[in-house]
């Protein structure tokens, strides 16, 4: 598949060179019956999925390896990564390129749903409910209300353990050969 225009990723972030107008600014995209958003800092580019290689003994959610442009970049199905039941990539499914603790990865989300801003008193912490390392909001810094509804804001940082991140460091040697 082809990436966007650039015009279009242009629009969808409403990209501009002043930090000012990116702060407070969030990717949404629903994955499951909920609603998730991502600081616009973290995302570099959305992309149709293309090609996926996958890396063999990693996790399930480590659906492989893309090559963008010439860099090789792991993506993690954020379905599977929350614990949520797989889905067959349609063509609403899209990969959000982000950098995580110094790696860039793409994030497969089911679907966009648009770029809001939320200001920092509609920023709640999250509910402290059970154990937090059996809960997928290990990955939610802030729950955001937004209108009538409300968003999971999420902590890329936490969307990759340290054995995840080992995995793709070793996978970047990996060379991909078009046939």
């Amino acid at each position: 598949m082809e990436e966007l225009s650039k015009q279009n990723q242009d629009d969808l972030l409403d990209i501009s060179d002043e930090e000012n107008v990116r702060k407070s600014k969030y990717m949404t995209f629903k994955s499951g019956n909920e609603h998730f958003g991502l600081d616009i800092q973290y995302v570099n580019e959305i992309i149709q999925i293309p090609s996926i290689t996958a890396i063999p003994r990693t996790e399930d959610y480590i659906k492989g390896l893309i090559n963008l442009r010439g860099k090789i970049i792991p993506v993690i199905d954020v379905r599977l990564r929350f614990h949520q039941e797989p889905l067959k990539y349609d063509a609403r499914t899209c990969i959000i390129v982000v950098n995580v603790s110094d790696v860039t990865v793409g994030l497969i989300v089911e679907q966009i749903a648009e770029v809001i801003e939320i200001k920092d008193e509609n920023i709640l912490p999250p509910p402290k409910m059970g154990r937090v390392e059996r809960t997928d909001h290990r990955f939610v810094y802030g729950i955001a209300r937004v209108g009538n509804s409300v968003k999971l804001l999420l902590d890329p940082d936490k969307l990759l353990n340290d054995d995840d991140i080992s995995a793709i460091e070793q996978s970047n040697s990996i060379v991909l050969v078009k046939e």
